[in-house]
């Protein structure tokens, strides 16, 4: 009998909507878990691979302490260690590691290398980022949405600022948990084009934040200079100047609208130095909620792949 091909987490898109639903809601069942003290360790003896090509502070504490939390193990793998793709090929790697592994996470630049790991891996595979998706993040912040103010279904979402990963994400965010998200970014620093017309009929460009955020029910940005783009930072700085959120714009989205950061936030740039204090503010939420989320989606993939 053979065995059934592992499910990864590429991207939003690899699960269903119902089994997104399913991740987050067990998510918040995990954190009341961790928060009651209970004790509940379903990866006995099961080890997680961690390969960092890029540097992490959230991601690396958030998946190892989320493993060791369910009574697994988790083993740190550097750019130092594994170097995808500049020495041994990608198939070799993946086969190897996956063999001796239960899970896997990456957190690299392309996208293109998950994939292909992910085609040869024998194990689940989960994209911890890459340059063009950060689907991960999302789980974190749908799920703190929803603590807050119950479904996301049918709001409206806000997105200022650069169109990358995580601008990416939101898309295919929008799409499967079916909410509106209107995209403020400036001219030269748009989204992937054919990402942002295949969901045309949820995302809308508004390249004025002020007028990006009326009715908004959650607002968010990321830091202008993603990793890798630091030579790039003076010229940001200044394409970026009016798509600031702070206080003054939060004020005109919906009066109980959401501010949230996937961190690390650069204050006096991308957000104000008060906006972090302001009441809307979940970022600290949002944050810890890596945890939890990602606690619920290794359940999945490892436990219940094929029954939601």
């Amino acid at each position: 009998m053979s065995t059934p091909s592992p499910r990864h987490f590429l991207t939003l898109l690899d699960l269903s909507p119902n089994e997104l639903n399913w991740v987050i809601n067990r998510a918040i069942e995990l954190k009341n878990i961790r928060r009651q003290g209970t004790v509940y360790e379903p990866f006995r003896n099961q080890v997680l691979g961690m390969i960092f090509e890029k540097s992490s502070t959230r991601t690396r504490v958030s998946f190892e302490s989320g493993m060791a939390q369910l009574g697994g193990h988790a083993i740190f793998l550097s750019s130092k260690d594994t170097q995808l793709g500049r020495g041994e090929p990608i198939i070799d790697s993946a086969k190897v590691i996956s063999s001796m592994v239960d899970i896997i996470m990456i957190r690299t630049f392309s996208h293109r290398q998950v994939e292909e790991f992910a085609a040869h891996s024998k194990v689940p595979v989960i994209n911890a980022l890459t340059d063009d998706y950060h689907p991960c993040q999302l789980l974190a912040d749908i799920q703190t949405f929803v603590e807050h103010r119950g479904s996301i279904k049918g709001k409206t979402v806000t997105w200022v600022g650069d169109g990358n990963n995580m601008c990416h994400s939101f898309m295919n965010a929008a799409k499967q948990f079916d909410f509106k998200l209107n995209i403020a970014c400036p001219d030269g620093y748009l989204p992937n084009a054919a990402l942002m017309a295949s969901n045309a009929d949820r995302v809308t460009l508004i390249q004025n934040p002020k007028h990006a955020v009326v009715g908004s029910h959650l607002v968010v940005t990321d830091t202008w200079a993603s990793m890798g783009q630091e030579d790039e930072k003076k010229a940001r700085e200044a394409a970026f100047v009016n798509h600031q959120v702070n206080p003054q714009l939060m004020d005109l989205a919906q009066p109980d609208a959401l501010f949230m950061h996937c961190l690390p936030a650069y204050r006096g740039l991308e957000i104000s130095h008060n906006m972090f204090d302001d009441p809307r503010s979940v970022v600290y939420d949002e944050a810890e909620n890596r945890l939890h989320a990602q606690k619920a989606l290794m359940e999945f993939l490892l436990l219940h792949p094929q029954t939601h």
